[in-house]
């Protein structure tokens, strides 16, 4: 399952700092705008401390993490939905992608430019949200001319719920709303939505940049950007992109420990916002453990047992007989799936099973 973040925020805010500290590619990170012209793709590994553990047990032969890509796209400035800059490209890279990472900037230095001069989050943030928008409401009229005729005069009732669908979406992005905030209740109506590829229809985290004094704890700048995003159900995450290029930089985990436990974090930014990344994506993990190799796979929120089976082959999920469920903390607990099997924790699943994150999967399959 190929599932991609894409990086946005105005040139010099710290996107390709990050990427780099996220990824092993070293997209080019300079004091000046549109330094990353082409996308760059880096295949993140997302942490996972259950591979280990459950390894500790099985002693596989290898253990194989599940992962998320990040795409860094190139800086976006104002009059981008017109062309202005790289924004034909900055959108269509955008387009792309299934969720935004959006980084804002939020520390002063005098020795790296801001684009507009001063060092402004909420200005950002709405430079970016504007263009996004004005590039929706530009797809949804257009939509709306193919279909407003049809729906009003005529007796196509799929004509008449799409008109609803852009119309609804048209008033919300008028009014300077992202198409996120608009919700649709039927299945016909959200397949309609989803099939329209809208900006800001994806799920959004902000990432607030910060110098290394804030790390911890985040700044005036931060406090403005969790004010301004409240009614949005998005996350916001505090990373300081210069002192997560230094951790990168260590040899050893234990390096990096010592590091972290220095300035007072427990976990670094990047790890946070990989697992965030994943979370916003709607997406979870079942396992596979054996002597070959302990591996994670990823599947969405809601996937049922057949479903997830076909992630591994898709000659699973055709053949699906029924799948061995094992919990996690039960492996652990027990020690082995032989234990697990005795003290009769395994559970036989049928086709209607909905796979629970964590759960360490046997299918079971005929073809």
């Amino acid at each position: 399952m190929s599932l991609q973040c894409g990086i946005v925020g105005l040139p010099n805010v710290g996107k390709s700092t990050l990427f780099n500290c996220l990824s092993n590619a070293k997209a080019q990170s300079a004091n000046f705008p549109f330094c990353t012209i082409e996308p760059n793709v880096g295949v993140i590994t997302v942490p996972d401390e259950r591979l280990n553990r459950l390894a500790e047990l099985v002693h596989p032969q290898r253990i194989v993490p599940t992962t998320v890509e990040i795409v860094d796209i190139a800086g976006l400035v104002k009059g981008a939905s017109k062309g202005e800059g790289l924004g034909n490209k900055f959108l269509a890279n955008i387009r792309e992608t299934d969720a935004i990472i959006h980084v804002l900037r939020c520390f002063d230095d005098p020795n790296v430019v801001h684009v507009d001069g001063s060092v402004d989050p909420i200005r950002d943030k709405e430079i970016i949200d504007a263009e996004l928008q004005l590039k929706d409401l530009e797809t949804i009229e257009s939509r709306i001319q193919r279909v407003q005729k049809q729906a009003q005069t005529g007796g196509d009732k799929q004509a008449k719920l799409a008109y609803e669908v852009l119309q609804r979406y048209h008033d919300a992005l008028s009014q300077g709303k992202s198409a996120r905030t608009v919700s649709f209740e039927t299945k016909d109506e959200q397949k309609i939505a989803h099939e329209l590829f809208l900006l800001t229809a994806k799920p959004v985290m902000y990432v607030c940049n910060v110098d290394e004094a804030s790390a911890v704890t985040g700044n005036a700048y931060v406090e403005r950007v969790r004010e301004a995003v409240k009614d949005e159900n998005a996350e916001v995450l505090v990373v300081a992109a210069k002192i997560e290029s230094e951790i990168a930089e260590l040899e050893t985990y234990e390096e990096r420990q010592m590091f972290l436990s220095e300035i007072g974090l427990e976990e670094s930014g990047v790890s946070r916002l990989i697992k965030a990344a994943y979370a916003l994506l709607r997406l979870k993990t079942f396992l596979t453990a054996g002597p070959q190799e302990v591996r994670a796979w990823t599947f969405r929120a809601g996937w049922k047992a057949p479903q997830c089976a076909g992630v591994i082959h898709t000659d699973f999920e055709k053949g699906f007989i029924r799948a061995e469920v094992i919990k996690y903390d039960d492996y652990i607990a027990l020690g082995s799936e032989a234990a697990v099997k005795e003290a009769g924790k395994m559970s036989v699943e049928g086709k209607e099973y909905e796979v629970q994150d964590g759960d360490i999967m046997h299918f079971r399959f005929n073809v």
